[in-house]
């Protein structure tokens, strides 16, 4: 196996020399390892990449994939192991895939971030997203060095699998140079505040332990996983800055969990570990493989109903009022719909020919939603102080309106903001405000008027706005009778 890699770089070294591997930005990164590591042929790759990409294991429910640990060998070696992962990784809608991966030809500081243009394998061109890379760039501080991405393998031996399972996935190559902790800080945090929210996979490429016996390779591998999956970060940072033989990505992997911490609860799924006596390398000098999914608590999300699902709400709301202006009490209801029985926080809006009649509801998902329509619109009804409460003569005229929340989000750049798809919560020195996502759409109001209505609405200056952590946005499903 060394030999193949010794034989790989020297046949690159003429290539470079030849002038047939480019190291410009502008254009196309022409394939350096295919035939050495992977296929140089386009249909022997795919059959190969679709009988690596397969596995039987499910991803947990309510889980969030933020990330993926995937080892660099020839595919020979390592593509069953990446494969797996790749295959889980699958379910997840992927428009762009940062890849990380340690250098191995070219010393420097910090990460170069591919720019512009694309890498080509046999499969085609992979499209770098010029739009993150930048975004990246700006907000870590780390800019383009061509050496480290001209004969670099770790990041170019993942795009095959990337072409393959999200094959108009746009992708963002960064290979880490020296792995130091400040690197890997830097790194991780700009990750998070550029690619929260974004539909957007991590791949962090590394081997494991590098030319062990067979036995010895597996018992330290085994030790270094159980810390990963752990998230024993500063015991896996230590051994990385001492150079231990535990793996070559080190710092690739620990900016993927530092990364996927900083979102939220963490996790690791082991995915499959091998090595490459099994694919009948030498078992004195092995090389681990290993790869894994990176989870996230997954986050509320907006519910989804079907036109007679509104229709029953609409009903159950207009029941809720003709109940208790009828009796004085609050309707007792039990839907057979498990949906409604899910806690959601909800408005309802009453109107009179297009006049505000009332509107109160629930802003956190303390109460079943069936719950929370039934009160929110009695309480629209009756306890509104901006109005009287509504009379029974006036039932035959109201309009109802249901405004379903999607979850709180902190607001940490107004840019987020879209009028007519989010609402604004401000909460500040005791008080708060909201205002519902079509308010702003009925009013015209633009982004900055929108600001400034909520501050008022919760009885503050109008740039109270301005102060960090007291911002939400949320989105709404609406609909009306």
């Amino acid at each position: 196996m060394k030999g193949r890699v010794q034989c790989a770089l020297f046949l690159v070294i003429i290539l470079i020399f030849a002038g047939l591997v480019p190291a410009s930005p502008q254009g196309v990164r022409k394939p350096v390892w295919a035939g050495q590591f992977y296929e140089a042929d386009p249909t022997r790759l795919s059959r190969a990449l679709e009988l690596y990409i397969s596995s039987n294991q499910k991803v947990p429910e309510g889980k969030e994939i933020v990330g993926l640990i995937s080892p660099h060998a020839g595919y020979l070696y390592s593509g069953r192991v990446a494969g797996a992962a790749y295959a889980l990784a699958s379910q997840k809608k992927v428009e762009t895939v940062v890849i990380i991966g340690p250098s191995h030809h070219y010393g420097f500081k910090g990460c170069s971030i591919y720019p512009k243009g694309g890498f080509e394998t046999p499969l085609g061109v992979a499209e770098v997203d010029e739009k993150l890379a930048k975004e990246i760039s700006r907000t870590s501080g780390f800019s383009f060095i061509p050496q480290a991405h001209q004969k670099e393998h770790s990041v170019e031996v993942q795009v095959p699998f990337i072409q393959k399972t999200w094959p108009s996935a746009r992708i963002v190559p960064i290979v880490m140079g020296y792995q130091s902790s400040e690197t890997i800080e830097a790194l991780s945090s700009a990750l998070y505040r550029v690619l929260k929210g974004k539909n957007v996979l991590v791949v962090a490429s590394t081997d494991m332990s590098h030319f062990l016996t067979m036995d010895e390779a597996h018992r330290v591998d085994r030790q270094t996983i159980e810390l990963v999956k752990q998230l024993q970060l500063n015991t896996l940072a230590r051994k990385i800055e001492r150079a231990e033989n535990i793996m070559c990505g080190g710092g690739p992997l620990l900016a993927l969990l530092k990364y996927a911490q900083k979102l939220g609860r963490a996790e690791v799924l082991e995915v499959m570990y091998s090595d490459s006596a099994a694919a009948g390398g030498p078992t004195d000098r092995v090389v681990g493989y290993f790869s894994a999914l990176v989870l996230t608590e997954g986050k509320p999300r907006l519910m989804e109903f079907t036109q007679e699902e509104k229709k029953q709400l609409l009903v159950l709301a207009r029941q809720s009022i003709t109940h208790y202006l009828e009796t004085g009490r609050i309707l007792e209801a039990m839907p057979e719909n498990p949906k409604f029985r899910q806690p959601s926080g909800a408005f309802v809006t009453l109107r009179i020919k297009d006049e505000l009649r009332g509107c109160i509801g629930f802003v956190e998902p303390v109460f079943p939603l069936y719950q929370t329509i039934i009160q929110s619109a009695v309480y629209a009804a009756t306890q509104d102080p901006r109005f009287p409460p509504l009379r029974t003569s006036e039932l035959s005229r109201i309009k109802i309106e249901i405004s379903v929340l999607g979850p709180l989000e902190p607001v940490d750049d107004v840019a987020e903001i879209e009028i007519g798809k989010h609402g604004l919560l401000i909460k500040q020195r005791g008080r708060s405000g909201l205002l519902l996502p079509q308010v702003a759409t009925e009013f015209g109001w633009d982004r900055s008027t929108f600001l400034v209505e909520v501050c008022r609405k919760a009885g503050l200056p109008d740039n109270a706005w301005r102060q960090k952590g007291s911002l939400y946005k949320f989105e709404a499903v609406v609909f009306e009778e």
